[in-house]
């Protein structure tokens, strides 16, 4: 596959798709999709461990009680949103730069919380029924 440059307006009638594509097996990856509607990544993380950085939106399943989740640098103008979707305990997120804050905690399903990350660490720009502290 070929890379383009364009240097004037690009028209697609049916949408544009990013993608990744494994180096070893070949297999293609959407990884986001711009047509009518704005789809980009989604993470799914069971239990304990890191956000990614890669996808935009991460779906939190809780396995057990105060499950620690860690959240790296982005790059400024990111945005990251981490939904709690399905509720088997609760988890404490602790970004590597917190901006304002220190931790956000989910405990319920539905628990939400979107982020941005500036040049200063990430920023809280909107939640619903997440702790913060």
């Amino acid at each position: 596959m070929a890379n383009t440059t364009f240097t004037g307006p690009v028209r697609s009638q049916n949408g544009f798709q990013d993608i990744t594509v494994n180096a070893t097996t070949g297999a293609v990856t959407i990884d986001a999709s711009f047509g009518t509607d704005v789809v980009l990544g989604t993470q799914s993380l069971s239990g304990a461990g890191a956000v990614d950085i890669t996808n935009a939106f991460t779906s939190l399943t809780t396995t057990g009680a105060s499950q620690a989740l860690t959240l790296a640098n982005g790059t400024v103008g990111e945005i990251k949103i981490i939904s709690h979707a399905v509720d088997g305990g609760s988890a404490i997120l602790t970004p590597t730069t917190p901006l304002g804050f220190a931790t956000i905690t989910f405990t319920a399903a539905g628990d939400s919380v979107m982020l941005v990350y500036t040049s200063a660490g990430w920023a809280i720009i909107g939640s619903r029924g997440v702790t913060i502290a």
